[in-house]
């Protein structure tokens, strides 16, 4: 995520900023120039109160960018659904943020009719049938349940994830979504695909029913991003593009607060560089530097968060195959990008 600040006094407001707490300037954020702006001449959107929604428009009751992809809400009666839709719609916007970033498309030729759209509602709130979160042709579907803190750490230990949050659902959901626009059937590209995450026609029910059957794989550390992304290749897929939304949004981060590392302060042998020097503003060139920009401040705020008696903010280690695997997603995502600009 890029820094913002006050177009007023210009000091620093958060992605999520709808006011200025050293000016009082009224805030939102521009979806057409992607920046915090001041209020003036615009309206909020009309979720503001519903979503905590920092979005502006043009027409008072309209909704912004963000909100106008949601098909489906929980129902006004649905008190549980509604206390975790803020917390949904905050992780969507910076989900939507993050790709226009990267350039991918969530609408317009290539994409599921529609686009991207989302249903986000509450199993808790008596959805018939119960809510599953997934995909399916462009439709994200998100269980609200997971935005209670005590369900999804719930969750996470019965799974035995080293890390489960709302973003990174959805993170995962779109991975699905983003396989179908940037390998399409009958491309090379997914003949290529093939090649590094396994054939995506094996049968995904049986895949399923063996995952849960019978777990990982012992080895699965060595050429997998997650435990989960044994199950079938579509999942690998999935869990292997969220790992690199992760990434690129974190050191993007990074690079707006002038985070660095300059290496710990005992000699090492370490083969891995230690240091990151300045974490470039611009996208890195390959997945070689994103990973050397990437690892050094893993190693750091690690230590920083064991100085605070938490576990490991990155707990992931990236074998060889698995950096193998984010180079071919970083591929394909540039391609899709450089098209974007070569027909804007």
């Amino acid at each position: 995520m890029r820094a913002f600040s006050c177009p007023t006094c210009r000091r620093l407001v958060p992605f999520e900023a709808t006011r200025c707490l050293h000016c009082g300037t009224e805030l939102g954020l521009d979806w057409d120039r992607r920046e915090i702006v001041a209020l003036t001449g615009r309206h909020r959107c009309a979720n503001r109160e519903l979503a905590a929604c920092n979005g502006l428009v043009d027409e008072r009751g309209a909704l912004c960018a963000s909100c106008s992809r949601t098909r489906t809400r929980p129902a006004d009666g649905d008190t549980a659904g509604l206390a975790g839709f803020p917390v949904a719609e905050a992780a969507k916007r910076r989900l939507l943020f993050e790709l226009g970033e990267l350039r991918l498309p969530v609408t317009g030729a290539g994409t599921a009719v529609g686009g991207l759209r989302f249903d986000l509602l509450s199993s808790a709130g008596g959805a018939g049938g119960g809510v599953v979160t997934g995909h399916a042709d462009g439709l994200i579907t998100l269980d609200l349940a997971e935005t209670d803190p005590a369900h999804r750490e719930s969750m996470r230990q019965q799974l035995h994830e080293p890390y489960r949050t709302v973003l990174g659902h959805l993170r995962h959901e779109v991975g699905h979504y983003y396989e179908a626009v940037l390998v399409p059937d009958g491309s090379p590209e997914q003949e290529r695909t093939r090649a590094v995450f396994g054939d995506e026609r094996a049968d995904y029910q049986q895949a399923m029913d063996r995952h849960y059957a019978q777990g990982a794989p012992p080895d699965w550390p060595e050429r997998f991003v997650s435990a989960y992304a044994t199950m079938h290749p579509w999942e690998d897929w999935a869990e292997t593009f969220a790992h690199y939304l992760h990434i690129r949004d974190a050191l993007q981060t990074a690079a707006a607060y002038g985070v660095r590392v300059d290496g710990p302060a005992v000699p090492t042998t370490d083969s891995a560089p230690l240091r990151t020097g300045p974490v470039s503003a611009a996208p890195p060139a390959d997945v070689n530097e994103m990973l050397d920009a990437w690892l050094p401040l893993t190693y750091a705020l690690n230590a920083l968060n064991r100085s605070m008696g938490a576990g490991d903010l990155y707990p992931f280690v990236l074998a060889p195959a698995v950096v193998d695997k984010l180079a071919h997603v970083d591929e394909l995502v540039r391609a899709a990008a450089s098209e974007r600009l070569g027909t804007a």
